[in-house]
């Protein structure tokens, strides 16, 4: 039985690839039998035509006979789809001009919809590239505020690792690393590098291993260790270009000889992972020892589980531990462990707003699809006599329904090819935004999955549009529509006007919800960048400045301190200069326990203070305002009283309702308060400013790379040049790749919330393109049915202003039903906004009305031109029917 339905199946393929000798075959078999059928007609008495047309009637209709004959030998359903492929591409080569419009609309929102794919499909959907990536874990370490987490003592981290049965390992990084902090010289050009200090079972225990070379040695991992580095791919390209014997080599760094120890692969990029928006160049180990334990709250920390173990799990055994580990060690910082899967600390944050661009992509292809079955309506408008012809010699209902979603379908799929094109420059783009900080940015690509997604939303895109003209197309009564004049066939039927404008409706209602989203999230945006930073970045700009010498006494160092800052103050256009070691939104936080002498604070509840230290004219120089008291001087040196700045916020937790102006800080035996600043936002526009505190670096004996900061009166970018040669003779290993602007570093901090707004932005103008479109052309449809009605009303008095009216008046309707729909559901769907919202509520009158005032001045527009078309038709050209 299989053998021999596999036998009919490989005849029925034959068959169809050699159709046209089968057709010769069966033609000279049939006229054989006609023939004989000829010949014993006549020799019954006929005369030759009297036997053909005999043999013919007993013979059959010939033409059936050969549909049957094919339908039984080879494809059919391939034959008929070849067919009705064939007749698709010559009835939209006829319509050229509806067939590029339909494919560019379909394109548009195909390769709109691809390029958020693969941003989604990078960011949530494609697992994280480590071995096995489900079972690793995120440790945080909730803060004394119970809202923020730190970083974790090494202490603990080794203690958890040891007592844990939920994982098989637990390893860590440097969670303090700054960019630029690491200078690479005697190899070319300097150049400042940042690194990242991991412990010795990081990379092993995420399943990365050296494209070439090896892992850290146990030796080097020690505290004093032997010095060694694993390079970033990027780095060894373009630096080394790939050249497989810098394993073994020795680089400087910072002064100091380092052997490469190996060469990371291309697919690890620890930046867009751990620190979205960095970029990591190379690696150290990290000693886990008592020296590093007893600098605090330092690392970051990744698990992973082990077999049967959940994240609920370890979860319940680390509370448990970190009790146990907090009574056997007191003097240590506090521990409360928090786990979570390593792919929602990565992503859990950006995911809201990934939601909404996929949310708002799919309203984007409802409209598409909306406005590609307005075009195709109109179209079988025109096309109901011909739907009509093919009914009367046979075609049957489906026939024609398949004909028409044919059609769909290669409109739809032929618009992936534009469509892919866009994305693939989407993609391009988004991949190299190197200023936005969101993880795994650069890893978005077309891949196969991206494909499928592609081609998948192409037929249902062509589904979607084609199933509405095909369940119309063949309702039109075929004697009635045969005996309606050319004009009147052409013009369509009018029971599709009503499918036409509830296309409309949607289209508008769809794109007032897009609009909603969209203008809230554009007044968000607007008011963060509308927060008060405490600081100007408005012509002030940075450049990474690390010692090239050792200093051997605090005198030396200052020295060098005043040497830096005069050569900076002399450069033409720099009318002010200070240095930091931590800029606005740019480094990690660094927090220590703060309070006032004499004051007493339960234990793990003390304030929390980020420290900065900075040189005379720093306040001036970053335009943070002065409150009260001083700012620093030369003369806070390490022989004078340790003195400390505070900011407001500070001020009023430590002294509230007091001056604050003399006051104590426990700080190192004590520090006076000497001044007050305004508050500073340095982790997120969007987050107000915690307590902070500022230490003059001359009194600090423990920078070794600062930040100079300088205040011009001319485009920074012009300065950065002229600065470095200026500090050449005392710092000739300056990097040129350190100079920025602090505008830079805010712009940075806003590029999540900016990127989603960009797109949203730009799905928006499309949305109201479509929608547009769709208003005119059903305007354009209805004028144009209505001809002889505004002839007739013209010739009776009607005035060119009464025609517009009512035109105008018919757009505004469909608008305002519209706009009803889309109001009710943007009312409902924004509230789900809310955690995105910034300064606004998710209700906020000024959008809802900016949305109603946008999409009826769209309206109007679209309909303006056909409303002027009406008051222009010649009464007796419509009355005549012409």
């Amino acid at each position: 039985m299989f053998t021999t339905r596999v036998q009919q199946i490989s005849a029925r393929i034959r068959a169809f690839f050699q159709k046209s000798q089968w057709d010769r075959d069966l033609d000279h078999e049939l006229d054989s039998h006609l023939a004989m059928a000829v010949e014993a007609n006549i020799r019954k008495g006929m005369n030759e035509d009297e036997a053909w047309r005999a043999a013919r009637v007993e013979f059959g209709g010939v033409t059936q006979l050969r549909e049957a004959h094919r339908e039984t030998r080879g494809l059919p359903f391939l034959d008929n789809l070849l067919q009705d492929l064939r007749y698709t591409f010559r009835t939209l080569r006829r319509d050229a001009g509806f067939t590029t419009f339909a494919i560019l609309i379909a394109g548009l929102g195909i390769g709109a919809s691809a390029t958020v794919f693969s941003v989604v499909n990078a960011l949530l959907l494609r697992p994280l590239p480590f071995t096995d990536p489900g079972r690793l874990t995120w440790i945080g370490n909730i803060a004394d505020d119970r809202v923020s987490e730190w970083s974790l003592q090494v202490g603990n981290v080794i203690n958890l690792k040891e007592q844990s049965k939920s994982f098989t390992d637990l390893a860590g990084y440097f969670a303090f690393s700054r960019a630029g902090e690491n200078n690479l010289t005697g190899d070319g050009e300097p150049v400042r590098l940042t690194g990242v200090s991991v412990s010795s079972n990081f990379f092993p225990m995420l399943g990365v291993q050296p494209l070439i070379g090896r892992q850290f040695s146990a030796d080097e991992s020690k505290w004093n260790g032997p010095r060694a580095v694993l390079l970033n791919y990027g780095l060894w390209k373009t630096r080394y270009n790939s050249d497989p014997a810098i394993v073994g080599r020795n680089l400087t760094i910072n002064q100091m000889p380092v052997t490469v120890a190996g060469v990371l692969p291309e697919s690890f990029d620890f930046g867009s992972i751990f620190s979205p928006g960095s970029h990591v160049d190379l690696y150290m180990p990290f000693p886990m020892t008592e020296e590093t334990n007893r600098w605090g709250n330092t690392l970051g920390v990744v698990g992973r589980l082990a077999p049967g173990a959940t994240v609920q799990s370890a979860q319940a055994e680390f509370t448990v531990l970190a009790q146990h580990i907090t009574k056997v060690h007191p003097e240590r910082n506090s521990l409360r462990p928090t786990v979570k899967s390593l792919e929602e600390h990565v992503n859990g944050r950006f995911r809201p707003a990934l939601l909404v661009l996929a949310y708002a992509v799919g309203v984007v292809m409802l409209i598409v699809c909306a406005n590609l079955a307005n075009l195709q309506l109109a179209r079988a408008a025109t096309r109901q006599k011909e739907m009509a012809i093919r009914v009367a010699l046979g075609a049957g209902r489906g026939r024609l329904i398949r004909q028409m979603l044919t059609e769909s379908l290669v409109l739809a799929l032929c618009g992936t090819i534009p469509g892919l094109l866009l994305a693939l420059a989407g993609v391009r783009l988004f991949a190299h935004l190197d200023s936005f900080k969101i993880p795994l940015l650069n890893s978005i690509r077309i891949d196969g999955s991206a494909l499928g997604f592609t081609v998948a939303l192409a037929v249902l895109t062509g589904l979607a549009f084609g199933l509405v003209a095909a369940f119309q197309a063949p309702r039109a009564g075929v004697h009635e529509t045969l005996k309606e004049s050319t004009r009147g066939a052409n013009s369509g039927s009018k029971q599709h006007h009503w499918i036409r404008g509830a296309l409309v409706v949607s289209e508008i209602a769809f794109a007032c919800v897009l609009l909603v989203g969209t203008g809230l999230l554009v007044r968000s945006f607007i008011h963060v960048l509308d927060v008060n930073l405490g600081f100007q970045p408005e012509r002030a700009a940075s450049l990474r400045i690390d010692p090239s010498v050792q200093f051997t006494t605090p005198a030396k160092r200052n020295a060098y301190l005043d040497e830096v800052l005069r050569i900076a103050r002399s450069v033409p256009g720099i009318t002010a200069a200070g240095v930091t070691d931590t800029l606005p939104f740019a480094e990690g936080e660094r927090s220590w326990d703060v309070f006032g002498k004499g004051q007493v604070f339960e234990k793990g509840h003390y304030p929390e203070g980020f420290v900065r230290d900075v040189s005379d004219d720093y306040i001036r120089t970053a335009g943070i305002p002065l409150i009260a008291g001083r700012d620093f001087t030369e003369r806070d040196t390490p022989e004078t009283e340790p003195v400390a700045i505070i900011n407001e916020t500070l001020a009023r937790t430590l002294w509230p309702g007091q001056n604050p102006i003399g006051q104590m800080l426990s700080q190192d035996k004590g520090r006076r308060v000497v001044g007050v600043v305004a508050d500073v936002r340095h982790k997120a526009l969007e987050d107000a400013a915690g307590c902070e505190m500022y230490l003059p670096a001359r009194q600090r004996g423990d920078w070794s790379g600062i930040n100079l900061v300088v205040r011009t009166n001319l485009p920074p970018a012009e300065l950065g040049s002229a600065l470095r040669a200026a500090l050449k003779p005392i710092e000739p290993n300056l990097a040129g790749n350190e100079f920025r602007t602090l505008q830079h570093l805010v712009d940075t901090a806003s590029s999540p919330r900016r990127f989603v707004v960009f797109l949203l932005a730009g799905f928006s103008v499309f949305a109201l393109i479509l929608a547009a479109l769709g208003i005119y052309a059903l305007i354009a449809y209805s004028v144009n049915q209505r001809t002889q009605e505004f002839g007739i009303r013209m010739a009776l008095g009607a005035g060119a202003a009464d025609l517009q009216g009512r035109v105008l008046f018919q757009t505004l309707g469909l608008a305002g039903i519209g706009v009803m729909f889309g109001f009710t559901a943007s009312w409902i769907l924004a509230r789900s906004l809310n955690g995105m919202l910034f300064g606004v509520t998710s209700s906020d009158p000024l959008t809802f009305a900016s949305m109603v005032a946008a999409l009826a001045l769209v309206a109007l527009v679209a309909g303006y031109v056909p409303a002027r078309r009406a008051s222009r038709i010649d009464p007796m050209i419509a009355l005549r029917g012409d």
